[in-house]
């Protein structure tokens, strides 16, 4: 039968098997095709930002050489208007062309009507070329435009008066929305990310868009913090500091401009299909183990009434074991208390006495007598004499710690507790405490002085020296100190120091000392 079962097991565990390889291996090739769609598309995205900037700053160029190439006392600004108009007009990117003074004035720009009165200075573009000598492309954080109030990517390049002196700013503005509606061709899911940021890390645009994330300084990000240190492009897979989506992120640091391009797709949403691939193909292989397994059923069932007759022979005999072990049990265990008995008590003592022998070991033993009991039952009965054993049997019982210690009935009202690897210090520690326990139980007894019931203990502990100690030795030891606790007053803990030779020191101490 053993067999049988393992050829149908084996069997579906295979065609499980199997399907699980299948769908990790799609699942790889998914995300790996996946990374691929999220490069294509960074590289579309970088080479779109390219000729956008390109486009403006070659009109800055032409701009900037025509303006340094005049007389600035007979600048024909009316020239350069139309110039200006005619390119924010060929060129759909642009948002605006302007050229600003040295002192931040407007001087000419591609609007219709030139706005007097304004002026720019305190913008970060124009603060930086007025500080940098550097003749190249400045692209500044996104701004809100003076004239329009739009969102707007600054390009700007600097010019200078004839003596090579700070002489103003040409600047090209690119209106949000263009980078928008390209961004918005790609199918990137919902929840897809395009981005295109400053290479110190300062965002310029996002799709998804979100007024509030312009300007925003994601330098601390893994992107620029971590990726881009170590490589000016790839494609890694992290969560999103932003929104927490885990994405699929393709990077790109242009070369020409200061500029970083990401491309990200949402990794959930990448393994949709495939997700719902596994279900489908794992929905007809669990049909189909479940029919093998039907029929594997079937067939341990034909081999299983073969040998019915034989597991219905072991069942018996296991139940007769365990009645036989429960019977051994109750042999061993005390009808009133629910302690070990006497037997069992002997048994243990003998085992314990010859371990602590070997090993050179204390074993240590407690005798505890209940005070005054015969006057408990002359007041009350056997009966709730019978009663106030089973209390104190259970907090005998709870003084147990470890496997091997035995708490069990002695013999009448007289209890023991078997303690192996305790010296007389920790059972009379352990003593005490039953003691108090009992104590606090406040059982009536009005034939003890006390008032109510009480126990008394005697302790003793040695590690056994072979021909010299019995395990009686023990007991009489114990004995005596519990005779030596009843003649000192009761509800007491006495112990005797025993070791070879016989030489002991009494120590006693109160129960509710202890």
């Amino acid at each position: 039968m053993f067999l049988a079962i393992s050829l149908v097991v084996l069997v579906c565990v295979s065609l499980i098997g199997v399907q699980a390889w299948l769908s990790v291996r799609a699942r790889t090739i998914q995300l790996k095709e996946s990374e691929m769609a999220a490069a294509n598309l960074a590289e579309a995205v970088a080479q779109h930002a390219y000729d956008t900037i390109k486009e403006a700053d070659t009109v800055l160029v032409g701009l900037v050489e025509r303006i340094e190439h005049q007389d600035p006392a007979g600048a024909n600004y009316g020239r350069i208007h139309d110039l200006l108009v005619h390119r924010v007009a060929e060129l759909p990117q642009l948002h605006g062309l302007f050229v600003y003074g040295d002192d931040g004035r407007w001087l000419v720009n591609s609007q219709a009507v030139l706005l007097r009165g304004q002026n720019n200075s305190d913008r970060e573009y124009f603060i930086y070329h007025r500080e940098h000598a550097d003749r190249g492309i400045h692209i500044g954080p996104p701004v809100r435009s003076k004239s329009t109030g739009d969102w707007i990517v600054t390009v700007s390049r600097r010019f200078n008066r004839p003596d090579g002196g700070f002489g103003g700013v040409v600047l090209a503005t690119i209106n949000m929305e263009y980078f928008q509606k390209y961004f918005q061709r790609f199918n990137i899911g919902q929840e897809g990310a395009i981005q295109l940021a400053l290479e110190d890390g300062i965002l310029l645009v996002r799709r998804p868009y979100n007024e509030k994330s312009l300007g925003r300084d994601i330098s601390k990000l893994p992107l620029f913090s971590y990726y881009l240190p170590k490589a000016a492009a790839g494609t890694v897979t992290f969560p999103s500091a932003q929104d927490g989506v885990t994405r699929i992120n393709s990077y790109r640091r242009l070369d020409q401009y200061p500029l970083v391009v990401s491309a990200a797709l949402s990794r959930d949403e990448a393994l949709a299909q495939w997700r719902g691939d596994v279900y489908l193909d794992s929905g007809g292989i669990l049909l189909l183990v479940l029919v093998i397994g039907l029929l594997g059923v079937r067939l341990v069932r034909q081999i299983r009434w073969r040998i019915q007759a034989e597991d219905e022979l072991v069942q018996a005999r296991n139940g007769l074991e365990a009645l036989n072990h429960e019977l051994e049990r109750l042999a061993m265990q005390d009808g009133l208390t629910g302690l070990s008995n006497r037997r069992h008590f002997d048994t243990a003592l003998q085992n314990e006495f010859s371990r602590a022998m070997r090993s050179a070991t204390p074993l240590a033993l407690i005798m505890l007598d209940v005070d005054c009991f015969k006057q408990y039952n002359d007041l009350y009965g056997h009966a709730a004499g019978d009663e106030c054993l089973r209390a104190i049997g259970k907090v005998v019982a709870a003084s147990k710690h470890r496997p091997g210690d035995v708490a069990a009935r002695y013999g009448g009202e007289e209890l023991a507790v078997l303690l192996p690897g305790t010296d007389v210090a920790g059972a009379v520690v352990v003593a005490g405490k039953i003691l108090a326990a009992i104590e606090a139980l406040q059982l009536k007894h009005p034939g003890n002085p006390s008032g109510h019931v009480t126990l008394s203990a005697g302790v003793e502990s040695f590690a056994p020296v072979r021909f010299e100690s019995e395990p009686v030795d023990l007991i009489e030891a114990a004995d005596q100190a519990l005779y030596r606790a009843k003649s000192q007053g009761r509800n007491r803990v006495a112990s005797n120091i025993v070791g070879p030779g016989w030489e002991s020191t009494e120590v006693t101490s109160s129960a509710s000392a202890s």
